[in-house]
């Protein structure tokens, strides 16, 4: 097989040349190309996961971000914080008799003049971050970034190489001290008076998603924001708050810098203005996919075997009894509340979701089980955080997103997480006091959020609702007032774990098993429906307080049972076994 005429890894924008010039020689028309792909992108599909070079892409990070070299195919996870709208730019141009593409570009590489051969197209912007709670087991980011040698290429493709070299923008390329090649091309385009020859005409807000604004960069030094360019997908395809991985075609530039004057003149109404090249990278992306829990295992997903799924569960189990004090009824709850997710809404009402509050709980407790029980979750799943519930903390957080309507940006809020983030409440450090304004808002948003599983997103003249996903367990005292749980549970430990140490097989297992099995579909067959029914009615004979929220939650629970076992229906030994779950944490009441 002959070897390609480019490095699709160290020059994309080559292969991205070269497969242009080829759909053009094969008589595409270019003004038909907006919005289509000529080949490029099957090209590096093709290359990143038929051939298996994606491991060979780096993911950068904030530590490594100086390090790459311009223009070189990079890796970005992030959740998608703010969708921006679309931005305008000459898709294709003509440089005398040769037409060209600025497509995955943010300048053009020749003068473009005022040529009538010139198209428009069009271009999706996401602004997205580092996905917030994301632990550190579950950060694939590259420590270091690999440089490719420059003359890594087929013998026969070395002429189109240097010629190639060229379309690495025409930029002057100067090393610094550390040896890293980087490029002034951006600021001499501009001083050449060719830096802005693509369109920058954001759409309004009324024509985009509803949260057309960007927000500023976060200030954590570890984490890092990124500018998103997407090409041939449409809206559909993206959502808020979504997690995904984007390869493409990065541009930074941490020595750019531009005359004030000159900036706020020809872009004072460019809402990208306040996310400038030397701060927030920009990823023209090539490929895109959405990530799950899998793509977050360090190994290969095993198949669903029954004895895989049987170890899995025992030992798992057995770990949460340990460090919850060898209180197995908590223990089986909590694993029930870790495999929980909304699979359903009907009406205002999340189906499948099981938040637990477990009682009992005070400063010295929490500070043993609760710390020893955030840690193991931490462990076990991608996204996870902790709140610590306070009266001065209600009332100065940040909870909701909110539209700041002055500068046209949605200001990121601390419930603005990714599908799945777990997320523990520590309300041991609850005290008497006064919620201002503020922290009323922040209370009566938590117990929404709690009862419906969606976040009130704050637009000044009205709220909109985001549906969520989050899985709440609530560490406190008595039952909370402000998180409305599905289960209640007093925490009755009887010893203290010793805290051993956890084999990293061990922990790779347990995540596997979380993934696999959440993620399984489930059903009911016809003859359990009427067992299940049967024993409703007699229950709520028994208790007329019972309401149908209280058989959702059984029916809910009957669903993850069956599914801790790796099976997709819900069998009478299983809805046994909820029952007497169900028996033995009224007992505790008594």
């Amino acid at each position: 097989m002959v070897g390609l005429p480019y490095d699709c890894l160290a020059n994309p924008l080559g292969a991205v040349r070269f497969t242009f010039e080829k759909a053009i020689a094969s008589g595409a028309d270019p003004a038909a190309l907006n919005g289509k792909d000529w080949g490029a992108g099957d090209l590096f599909r093709d290359v990143l996961f038929d051939q298996g070079a994606l491991s060979q892409v780096p993911v950068v990070n904030a530590k490594n971000i100086g390090h790459v070299q311009p223009n070189t195919l990079v890796r970005f996870r992030g959740m998608i914080q703010d969708m921006l709208g679309n931005e305008f730019y000459a898709g294709a141009y003509k440089d005398g008799s040769l037409w060209r593409t600025n497509k995955y570009r943010d300048v053009s590489q020749f003068p473009m003049g005022s040529s009538p051969d010139m198209h428009i197209w069009e271009r999706h912007l996401l602004y997205c971050i580092q996905v917030p709670g994301l632990n550190p087991w579950a950060d694939t980011s590259s420590g270091t970034v690999v440089a490719r040698p420059v003359g890594q290429t087929s013998q026969h493709g070395e002429k189109r190489r240097r010629a190639d070299n060229e379309d690495i923008d025409q930029m002057d390329i100067e090393t610094s001290e550390d040896g890293v090649q980087r490029s002034s091309g951006v600021k001499k385009l501009r001083e050449d008076g060719h830096a802005y020859q693509n369109l920058r005409l954001p759409e309004p807000v009324a024509e985009t998603t509803g949260f057309g604004a960007c927000t500023m960069p976060r200030e954590e030094g570890d984490s890092l924001s990124c500018l998103i360019k997407v090409y041939d997908s449409s809206d559909s395809e993206l959502k808020l708050n979504d997690v995904f991985e984007f390869v493409g075609v990065l541009t930074f530039d941490s020595d750019y810098q531009v005359d004030n004057d000159e900036f706020l003149d020809s872009f004072s109404e460019d809402m990208l203005a306040s996310l400038p090249l030397n701060k927030v990278p920009r990823l023209h992306c090539l490929v895109h996919r959405k990530l799950t829990a899998h793509d977050f295992l360090h190994s290969t997903p095993l198949e669903l075997k029954p004895h895989l799924v049987k170890e899995a569960r025992e030992t798992l189990l057995s770990h949460l009894t340990a460090i919850l004090g060898n209180d197995g009824l908590a223990a089986h709850l909590v694993l029930l509340h870790l495999l929980s997710r909304v699979h359903a809404r009907i009406d205002n009402f999340a189906v499948g979701k099981l938040s637990v509050n477990l009682t009992c709980f005070n400063k010295e407790s929490v500070s043993i089980f609760g710390d020893h029980l955030t840690l193991a979750i931490k462990d076990l799943l991608p996204f996870s955080l902790i709140v610590p519930l306070t009266v001065d903390h209600l009332n100065a957080a940040s909870l909701a997103p909110k539209k700041d309507y002055e500068r046209n940006r949605l200001v990121s809020g601390l419930m603005q997480l990714a599908e799945g983030t777990h997320l523990t409440i520590d309300e041991t450090q609850l005290e008497v006091g006064t919620l201002n304004s503020v922290g009323v808002d922040n209370a009566r948003l938590l117990k929404y959020l709690s009862e419906y599983q969606k976040v009130e997103y704050d637009f000044k003249y009205y709220k909109m609702e985001v549906a969520a996903d989050f899985r709440l367990l609530i560490l406190s005292e008595g039952k909370s007032n402000i998180f409305p749980a599905d289960l209640v549970i007093p925490f009755r430990p009887s010893s203290v774990s010793s805290g051993r140490v956890v084999a990293a097989e061990a922990l790779e297992a347990w995540r596997w098993y979380l993934a696999t099995v959440r993620s399984l579909s489930h059903s009911i067959d016809s003859d359990m429906q009427k067992v299940v029914e049967n024993d409703l009615v007699a229950a709520r004979q028994a208790n007329r307080n019972l309401s149908s929220q209280d058989f959702s939650r059984l029916l809910t629970m009957g669903r993850l049972m069956s599914l801790s076992f790796g099976e997709t229906s819900l069998s009478l030994e299983h809805w046994h076994m909820v029952k007497e779950l169900e028996r033995l944490r009224w007992e505790r009441f008594a």
